[in-house]
């Protein structure tokens, strides 16, 4: 009997060979370097994964899918399966000094998993991430200053990774076929701004308030914001301070330009810690 997906673990299986060995290619590893899966599903990924030289470690949250692909692969050695939720899954480090990260994102929870996975960089040194995501959240991490797809999710990674959209994938090469379209993003980590966890965590809790009033002008939001109410004296010291056009919305700001916000706001104690 087939296995069909389950639409509340958004499973959708991939089976199109061709994508599997385009999404394995595109992962710039070593061989012999330590690769996580996420979500590998029937193992239509997996099989690239080994067949490229890499020691693969497939977390699974299906436990009747981890047992069925522990049965395929039995005795082989360069393959841990992990029966567990991805979310509460953490990293140790790599055996062979950096990890790289695949997988098929579920697409409901794709930011979740995302954010989590970034957050380990640090401590798993983690390389490069290689993902298959929904093609409106692939165009909302790449987005640029001033474009509609510019949020949270945007500014969030962009301040510990770079962003590149690969190739899209069409909808037949999953069982069942998903009703969006998909891309596969690779995500590069960087520490271009130096940022510790708690820096990180404040400017991200800023990013997020502030686009909630997206509409609105940032000196609106800084004055009547649940967070900030600022004065108009504070507003226009802001300003100064930063360089920045307070009439302007969240969309318009670059990374640069979020940081110096976070530091001029912090130096007022207007802004309350994440």
């Amino acid at each position: 009997m087939k296995r069909r997906g389950r639409p509340r673990l958004s499973q959708h299986f991939l089976h199109d060979r061709k994508t599997a060995s385009r999404i394995a290619a595109s992962l710039r590893a070593p061989v012999g370097a330590d690769v996580l899966e996420v979500g590998p599903g029937k193992g239509a990924l997996t099989e690239h994964l080994l067949a490229s030289g890499w020691h693969v470690t497939a977390v699974e949250i299906d436990q009747v899918l981890a047992a069925e692909l522990g049965s395929r692969w039995a005795g082989e050695s360069r393959l841990q399966i992990v029966p567990a939720d991805i979310l509460e899954y953490r990293l140790r480090p790599a055996t062979s000094g950096s990890w790289y990260v695949a997988g098929n994102l579920p697409y409901a929870i794709t930011s979740p998993i995302v954010f989590h996975l970034l957050d380990q960089v640090p401590s798993a040194a983690i390389a490069e991430l290689v993902l298959m995501v929904q093609r409106e959240v692939a165009e909302r991490l790449v987005a640029e200053p001033g474009s509609k797809q510019n949020g949270a999710l945007t500014v969030g990674v962009k301040l510990v990774a770079d962003a590149e959209a690969l190739f899209h994938v069409r909808s037949g090469a999953f069982r069942p076929a998903p009703s969006v379209q998909s891309t596969v993003i690779r995500l590069t980590p960087h520490d271009r701004w130096e940022l510790d966890s708690a820096g990180l965590r404040r400017v991200r809790s800023l990013v997020r308030e502030l686009f909630t009033r997206r509409r609105k002008q940032l000196q609106k939001s800084l004055r009547t914001g649940s967070s900030w109410k600022l004065t108009v004296d504070e507003v226009v010291a802001v300003a100064d301070a930063t360089d920045i056009d307070l009439s302007r919305r969240p969309e318009t700001l670059d990374i640069e330009e979020w940081l110096a916000l976070e530091r001029s706001l912090a130096k007022i104690g207007g802004h309350s810690p994440a």
